[in-house]
């Protein structure tokens, strides 16, 4: 799917699924803007996208700050151009049951997730508009279409809210050229799945639930994006892709 001349910001690229798809959208002839929280990953993967020929530059940025991410969206559009294609991937995970969770561990889960959704696709919108043409994919989760389970919800709060959010913007940008979706994904192998304490034991039962008997990759959501942010899918926006496998359906 060519991508050719535009220009991608990718929030949490750093690792996990927004690694994957800076790498994929690089692939496809994006240049890519890798932001993520910690700037020595950032840094990693954009010397891994440098590698397939393309224009990158790398950003630490905390999206819960609005105004840090509008600086940087001021900075890939003076260093890469307008940006056209936005991918919100930045994201933390706990697992805290609703009763012994504090209000700032519930805060921080609202602030990154759909805070971070909302200043980021604020602040790169504009060059979409004024373009006539745009891309934003918001990475949601089946924990904000089911609930998730015992100890998330604080996390399917924010990914219901970042749901809802891609339907409302949708509607709002759609007669300007400018898409905007969400991607669910069931139970994928990353990082930050690792840090968050998901037992060995559960991953093995939903992989055995799971019709195609695994757990995702990365790059199974990297494809998934790849898909809505390419020409072919200018008639779909307002829409929720669940790649998870047949676990939920």
């Amino acid at each position: 799917m060519g991508l050719a001349g535009k220009v991608a910001l990718v929030t949490g690229g750093g690792s996990g699924i927004g690694r994957s798809i800076c790498l994929r959208v690089a692939r496809d002839g994006a240049d890519v803007a890798v932001a993520d929280v910690d700037g020595k990953r950032a840094d990693a993967v954009a010397a891994e996208v440098k590698e397939t020929g393309r224009r990158t530059v790398s950003v630490a940025v905390d999206v819960s700050e609005g105004a840090d991410v509008a600086a940087v969206v001021e900075r890939v559009r003076r260093e890469l151009g307008p940006v056209q294609i936005l991918v919100n991937s930045a994201g933390i995970g706990a697992l805290v049951p609703l009763a012994q969770m504090t209000d700032a561990q519930w805060h921080r889960m609202i602030a990154v997730h759909l805070n971070g959704t909302f200043h980021c696709t604020r602040a790169a919108l504009p060059d979409m508009v004024a373009g006539g043409w745009g891309r934003v994919v918001s990475i949601a989760s089946t924990a904000g279409l089911n609930g998730g389970g015992p100890g998330l919800s604080h996390y399917a709060a924010a990914k219901a809210g970042i749901i809802g959010f891609t339907k409302s913007v949708a509607q709002e940008v759609g007669p300007f050229g400018v898409t905007v979706n969400a991607i669910a994904p069931g139970l994928i192998d990353t990082p930050l799945i690792r840090q968050t304490g998901v037992p060995e034991q559960l991953m093995r039962e939903v992989s055995a639930r799971n019709p195609m008997r695994r757990i995702g990759a990365p790059e199974d959501i990297a494809a998934a994006c790849a898909y809505l942010v390419a020409e072919e899918a200018s008639f779909i926006t307002g829409q929720v892709i669940s790649p998870n496998g047949g676990g939920w359906m």
